[in-house]
């Protein structure tokens, strides 16, 4: 197969960069912003992790305008972020919405070493005049995906809550059916489906050497093609929020940047590890309905 020119160059650019540092000066300034931003999945998995917690104490505040004042309320409603609603039609928008910020702030800091790894190829394509397309084409058709999945999971959260598997706080209401979702998530880690769709995270670069491609349309498809392997990586780590209580800021900051970590790494030690705390949690969490108790997330 023959590969495009700025491809074949991206190689010895990749090797560069180790020594010299990620430079994309030959981008546009906003596509070259957003490359030094993703060169530093690290300090972005953090800041997330920040501002997710940010977010939860402004939504802790406005909890405190609905009750009655009581201080010893402040630290449970820190991570169980809704009272009491009935199900009508705007708490759906507002359950969906919800899925759709949470979605898109854990999943972000998981997405960098793609959206760099674009960005670098970029950058060599620019730099030897060819044309190019703004990595935000690409992080469009990627949050494309997650939308999806955020609006799907929305929708199983009103169903489940329909049901009475969820309360009306939009934690579980059923420690067994927590559990489950725990040992889902669990055994999903050991699957073949897991670990394919996470080799095609881990190393984007052989992805976008195979399809490159100059087009606005085709790059919006690879962001969406890398939106669907990082799908079938991550979605049952996203449905643990279902057990441990939506918009839950401590695991919501835990979760992603357990995701970010599994695509820095490589091979399957940290995936298993992660698969064997959370079968240990799903168990612990049956054992406990059964017993008459359920933990509390």
């Amino acid at each position: 197969m023959r590969y495009p020119s700025a491809a074949r160059c991206a190689i010895q650019m990749l090797v560069m960069s180790e020594a010299t540092g990620h430079d994309f000066g030959h981008l546009p300034r906003a596509a070259a912003g957003l490359g030094h931003v993703f060169a530093r999945p690290k300090v972005l998995a953090v800041l997330c992790a920040i501002v997710l917690a940010t977010l939860g104490w402004l939504y802790t505040a406005l909890l405190f305008a609905k009750m009655d004042g009581s201080s010893a309320m402040f630290l449970p409603a820190l991570c169980r972020p809704f009272a009491d609603f009935t199900l009508s039609a705007r708490e759906v928008i507002i359950i969906v919405s919800m899925w759709g910020a949470m979605t898109l702030a854990m999943m972000l800091p998981s997405a960098a070493p793609m959206i760099m790894t674009y960005a670098g190829i970029a950058d060599t394509a620019a730099r030897k005049n060819e044309s190019i397309v703004s990595p935000f084409v690409l992080t469009a058709g990627y949050a494309v995906v997650w939308f999806a999945f955020a609006f799907i999971a929305g929708l199983i959260q009103v169903v489940l809550t329909l049901t009475n598997l969820i309360d009306t706080t939009l934690d579980p209401a059923n420690s067994a059916f927590a559990g489950m979702i725990f040992i889902g998530a669990g055994l999903y880690q050991y699957s073949w489906l897991k670990h394919s769709c996470l080799t095609h995270c881990q190393h984007p670069f052989a992805f976008f050497l195979t399809n490159w491609t100059t087009t606005p349309t085709g790059v919006f498809r690879l962001g969406i093609r890398q939106g669907v392997y990082c799908l079938g990586c991550c979605w049952a780590m996203m449905l643990v929020m279902l057990a441990v209580g939506v918009m839950n800021v401590v695991w919501m900051a835990g979760i992603g940047m357990i995701m970010t970590v599994e695509k820095l790494l490589s091979g399957r030690r940290f995936t298993h590890a992660i698969g064997m705390v959370l079968i240990a949690l799903g168990v612990c969490s049956v054992f406990l309905a059964f017993a008459g108790e359920g933990p509390r997330w």
